[in-house]
């Protein structure tokens, strides 16, 4: 979007135009979901985030600054509340998730479900899935800056705009993210060669 286009669109925001907030959902909505995917790993809660950051930035319009691209703006919207749809989840799922997983034997009985991203082609599937559930296992700051990276294919800078960050620390985190993912991929296909 050009700078001067998107400078109107905001404008056109601000002023509460529901025109332009419908050009900004159509337009983004793509980059949101998919952003929201990669962090929560499922279908449902990732169109709940999607509606959650378009109610944020329709109420929250006024306070941009254009100190960043509104994408940029976005971005940090999305990641900020997918984050914070997963430590609800977590919170809700911790006393249910401790009382299931053990059945009537004492026996454990919960297996986690698999996710596997939509883009994924159906011959990756099983290496993807195993991916995810590396991805999933590695600390927060790590596991955005690599779904920015790898899957929404971001670039240094721009991932250390949205989590205003300085590039160093964002090849840190994306090395840091790498040997952790190598480290268990290697486990699980270690055991799992056998």
């Amino acid at each position: 979007m050009p700078v001067l286009n998107e400078w109107n669109l905001i404008e056109r925001l601000k002023e509460g135009d529901e025109t332009a907030f419908k050009e900004v959902v159509e337009s983004s909505q793509g980059l949101v979901y998919n952003t929201a995917l990669g962090i929560v790993q499922n279908p449902e809660d990732a169109e709940d985030v999607t509606q959650e950051v378009f109610v944020q930035l329709y109420e929250s319009i006024k306070t941009f600054k254009g100190e960043s691209k509104l994408t940029t703006w976005l971005y940090r919207i999305t990641v900020s509340k997918a984050m914070d749809h997963l430590r609800r989840k977590k919170r809700k799922k911790r006393f249910a998730f401790v009382q299931s997983l053990f059945g009537a034997n004492e026996e454990l009985v919960y297996d986690p479900p698999d996710f596997v991203h939509p883009g994924v082609s159906l011959d990756n599937k099983e290496k993807a899935k195993e991916l995810f559930k590396a991805i999933d296992q590695l600390p927060e700051k790590q596991k955005i800056a690599f779904t920015l990276n790898r899957i929404e294919g971001l670039s240094y800078q721009e991932i250390s705009e949205i989590m205003k960050l300085t590039v160093a620390s964002v090849e840190s985190l994306l090395h840091r993210a790498r040997k952790n993912l190598r480290k268990y991929l290697e486990t699980y296909y270690l055991q799992n060669d056998k």
